[in-house]
């Protein structure tokens, strides 16, 4: 996959010419689809190779971050952001995502060729050893006291991975309000466990 340097967001690209292939994407429009491709896949390009520093991991990312922009280009909105400001940031999330997942995955497989013996299992913290301030009757209580659409976006999120475009798509809400969910649910969380 190349990224011709010619083919960025550049002056020749007005903001409502973006906007208008956001809004084109929305609705499945394939050919708007590849028109915005062509005109902003080297400046995304160059966002995400400068956070994956690995130019075939960049390139996955790619494909990735446009899949979540075909997937989601109805969440943009003209007045919270700009076309080029909203592309850049559902690939950066992108290229976050893929370096934190190689990074977990690179960990266990760095230590095993590195020669150590140990079973990566066993650096896992017995909880036993270490209990927590809280217990398990306490997380359950507070988890309960959420509202429901917090607490599934807290236990989607924290214990399967869900991530926030995914969360935004199965509760069919904006990501902005994921975000304030899990904030939100969080915060009540934090703070029942501090009083339990």
């Amino acid at each position: 996959m190349t990224f011709a340097s010619g083919a960025s967001a550049d002056a020749t690209t007005s903001k409502s010419e973006l906007a208008g292939l956001l809004d084109a994407v929305s609705v499945g429009d394939r050919m708007a689809f590849r028109d915005l491709y062509a005109r902003t896949s080297a400046k995304l390009f160059g966002v995400v190779l400068g956070i994956c520093k690995d130019r075939t991991l960049a390139e996955d990312v790619m494909q990735e971050a446009y899949l979540r922009v075909w997937r989601f280009a109805d969440g943009f909105d003209v007045t919270r952001a700009s076309p080029v400001t909203w592309l850049a940031t559902v690939a950066r999330n992108a290229a976050i995502d893929a370096v934190r997942a190689r990074g977990r995955a690179g960990a266990m497989f760095d230590s095993a060729r590195d020669g150590d013996d140990e079973d990566p299992m066993m650096r896992v913290a017995d909880p036993t050893e270490h209990p927590a301030p809280w217990d398990l009757e306490a997380l359950k209580a507070c988890l309960a006291s959420l509202e429901t659409d917090h607490r599934r976006c807290v236990l989607l999120a924290y214990y399967e991975g869900y991530s926030r475009e995914d969360l935004s798509e199965r509760f069919d809400r904006p990501v902005g309000t994921i975000k304030t969910w899990l904030f939100r649910g969080l915060s009540a969380l934090k703070a029942c466990l501090g009083t339990s």
